[in-house]
């Protein structure tokens, strides 16, 4: 048992490193484990050391690491010192765009630690804007730190962070309003090769923007910004137009920088005898609804209630092989193959159907689970076929297989590509340099939205772990490489309290390159948070100068450096 984001790769490596073979001796439970964000990819040295001991005793082995233990040795994510220059013409379009990172990859490299900060990071740098050229090189330093790993968005936030605060700049010093700079720049028609790979497929950009500054109530903006500083206080708005290279998965373009290994996904639909499916999916839920999800998409294709779907993940001896959950993959590539399966069973059962009904196979229609020949009124429910597909005796079974399960491998040819428009209202406090996120508007297009409440509360949790980034976390090391916050003592997270409502809206151009339409939603407002948080905060302070994260201390000193408080003194 472990809590892995992938348990079919765990026991891969596991029985490798131990010596069990061959591998299916050892099986892999990875239940409901409270969450991944990435951090829970990678095997760590502890899982193999319990295999072993176990092995070593003949007795059950369990290891709990203590909290400072998780924040000492589990992989932490993104540390980037990063210069980068935005070339605009007179008329305010982008030419180009430039970027040289120092990306920090910790005492030892970790299992995506080079791709993170390379093939995660630098395609994206193009953001939703049509930039002609771009140019990146990213320099891998080794330091006696935590190794930096994939979490909380994986090499998207950084590229964001640096297009959004780039452009931000750009508009701020050409004196244009930063929503229309955005507009200026927005990529136009698709499909649309980006200097750096990749090729986006699908979008309407102008269209997210145009509903987020409807919610947030643009136009408003100075009088609420005057009624702060009536209370003495500064007041800020930011945005943060973000797209994502989600649904990792092509096997040819992972092959391409170097991967060994295909990330397509698995699926098997078992269709029990009373008209009951089970689904056993390779990807892997840990909090993101996918039990709900993945039942949902097999009810509607088959017809029947969601009651009687069932869906298994996460045990190595029920599902044969899977690669997983990450990289918001789920949707796109694990959905993608359960469909793949579902359209493989109703195909036999249309022949197990035209067969009873004693029909041309090419006569027979499935809709809204229920087979019809046409031109009768002989009907067979979905129930009634699966019935008959394992009593078995209305048919030739030399010609029609009895039995009705069917499996498939999915690997999709793109990535799909969410994209959104978040906007954050900050009220800072001069005395004491709190920042306090007033309103927060989020328009994000995920293609076809399966189950719309789940996307939502992925959006929510995403803004949150994106403010936590932005105003209050990260790992302090002193100059011995003493990690000073390893408890909650130290590293500060944001609470309930420090939010405000969401404002959130979902608009939709469905992916074209998968069978559903869908795009990855699990990582779209870490993605965002951070560049619309910064944004608004300089927008208030009148200059540029601060970090993440902006904690009070900080932005009560960058405070002491704006335009207004220096001319006071």
């Amino acid at each position: 048992y472990t809590t892995s984001q992938n348990p079919h790769v765990a026991r891969l490596v596991l029985s490798a490193f131990i010596g069990i073979a061959p591998e299916h001796k050892l099986r892999v439970v990875a239940p409901d484990v409270g969450g991944g964000f990435g951090s829970k990819i990678f095997i760590y040295a502890e899982e193999t050391v319990c295999v072993w001991a176990a092995r070593k005793v003949g007795r059950p082995v369990k290891w709990t690491a203590e909290r400072s233990e998780s924040f000492l040795c589990d992989a932490h994510g993104r540390d980037h010192v990063t210069h980068a220059e935005l070339a605009v013409d007179g008329k305010g379009k982008i030419l180009a765009l430039r970027a040289s990172t120092k990306a920090n990859l910790g005492a030892y490299l970790s299992t995506f630690a080079s791709s993170v900060p390379t093939y995660l990071y630098a395609p994206l740098l193009s953001g939703q804007y049509d930039i002609p050229a771009i140019y990146c090189e990213v320099d891998g330093v080794y330091t006696n730190t935590a190794p930096v790993d994939a979490y909380r968005g994986a090499g998207r936030p950084e590229a964001t962070f640096v297009v959004e605060r780039l452009v931000e700049i750009a508009a701020r010093e050409t004196g244009t309003d930063p929503a229309e700079f955005r507009r200026k720049n927005f990529i136009q028609s698709f499909p649309h090769q980006t200097p750096v790979i990749m090729c986006y497929d699908a979008g309407d950009y102008a269209a997210c923007l145009d509903k987020a500054l409807e919610l947030a109530d643009y136009k408003g903006f100075a009088a609420r910004k005057a009624e702060s500083e009536k209370k003495g206080k500064l007041r800020g708005i930011g945005f943060s137009a973000y797209i994502e290279a989600c649904g990792i998965a092509p096997s040819a373009a992972v092959g391409s920088l170097g991967a060994g290994v295909g990330l397509w996904e698995s699926a098997e639909l078992r269709v029990n005898p009373v008209g009951t499916v089970e689904v056993l999916t390779g990807s892997h839920s840990h909090g993101q609804g996918h039990e709900t999800t993945f039942a949902q998409v097999v009810s509607e294709k088959l017809g029947i209630p969601i009651e009687q779907v069932s869906v298994i993940h996460g045990d190595t001896d029920k599902v044969q092989m899977g690669m997983g959950t990450y990289g918001s993959r789920s949707g796109a590539v694990g959905a993608s193959a359960i469909v793949q399966a579902a359209d493989k069973v109703i195909e036999k059962a249309r022949r197990v159907a035209a067969a009873c009904m004693e029909v041309e196979v090419d006569d027979v229609d499935f809709e809204d689970g229920t087979f019809s020949a046409r031109g009768t009124n002989k009907t067979m429910t979905f129930g009634e076929v699966a019935l008959q597909a394992y009593v078995a005796h209305k048919f030739d079974t030399s010609q029609i297989e009895p039995g009705l399960k069917e499996g498939a491998f999915y690997d999709p040819k793109n990535f799909t590509f969410p994209s959104g428009v978040h906007i954050a209202e900050v009220e800072i406090d001069t005395d004491t340099g709190e920042t306090r996120i007033d309103r927060w508007t989020a328009v994000d297009d995920f293609g076809v939205l399966i189950n719309p409440m789940i996307v939502e509360g992925q959006v929510h949790g995403g803004i949150a772990q994106g403010v936590g980034q932005a105003l209050l976390e990260g790992a302090v090391y002193d100059e011995n490489g003493q990690l000073l916050t390893a408890s909650y003592m130290d590293y500060a997270m944001p609470r309930a309290q420090d939010f405000p409502h969401f404002e959130v809206a979902m608009l939709s151009t469905p992916c074209p390159s998968n069978p559903l339409g869908v795009k990855g939603c699990g990582e779209a407002g870490a993605i965002a948070a951070p560049a619309a948080l910064i944004n608004a905060i300089t927008d208030a302070l009148g200059h540029e100068d601060i970090a993440m994260p902006a904690t009070p201390q900080a932005v009560w000193r960058a405070i002491r450096k704006s335009p207004a408080m220096m001319a006071a003194e």
